[in-house]
């Protein structure tokens, strides 16, 4: 018996959406995530989103260690029944607990690049939720500027380690080494 659930854009409830609930609803293009049982729906993003994705990806599969593996979005990463997201990109240890559809352990590095339709949210909402999930490393990539902005967790809280724009390079020792020029990830 198949379970009939509505649209999301027609989805009304009183309790916490859940990730099952989610994971029910039909493909159609968009990008679901749960922060506390609420809904968060993205649009597919533009090619200068999809372009720093792209770009920055290719950097991070060469410099990630062996026991590391870059995952480009949509990738879920389930943190309770009532929280999931979906990065543009994660970096996850290759010992991480996973199954086929999503990474339970909180990835090593999150990246997040900006659209107009997610800018507030991602570096609001879910640098927030992200911190309090224990994600060690987040980054947000603004191809519009172009902007690096690199976040650590320390004792619980996202503290803000580098911002480079556009020729600037940002040269990471952690979580593992890697050099990042804004520019060149949208050239």
């Amino acid at each position: 018996m198949a379970l009939a659930v509505r649209p999301p854009h027609e989805h009304t409830h009183l309790r916490p959406l859940t990730y099952d609930e989610v994971r029910q609803f039909p493909d159609d293009g968009y990008r679901y995530e749960l922060v506390d049982g609420e809904l968060l729906v993205t649009p597919s993003p533009n090619k200068a989103h999809q372009r720093a994705v792209t770009n920055l990806t290719a950097l991070l599969v060469r410099a990630a260690p062996t026991t590391m593996e870059t995952l480009v979005g949509p990738v879920d990463w389930y943190v309770r029944p009532t929280t999931a997201f979906v990065p543009d990109l994660v970096v996850v240890r290759r010992d991480a607990r996973a199954d086929p559809q999503r990474v339970l352990d909180p990835p090593v590095l999150a990246v997040e690049v900006l659209s107009p339709s997610t800018r507030h949210r991602d570096v609001g909402l879910k640098l927030r939720a992200y911190e309090d999930a224990g994600l060690g490393w987040y980054w947000v990539v603004d191809p519009l500027e172009p902007r690096l902005t690199v976040h650590r967790l320390v004792d619980g809280r996202f503290v803000e380690q580098a911002t480079v724009t556009g020729d600037e390079r940002y040269a990471a020792d952690e979580p593992f080494g890697v050099e990042v020029t804004p520019a060149a990830l949208v050239s």
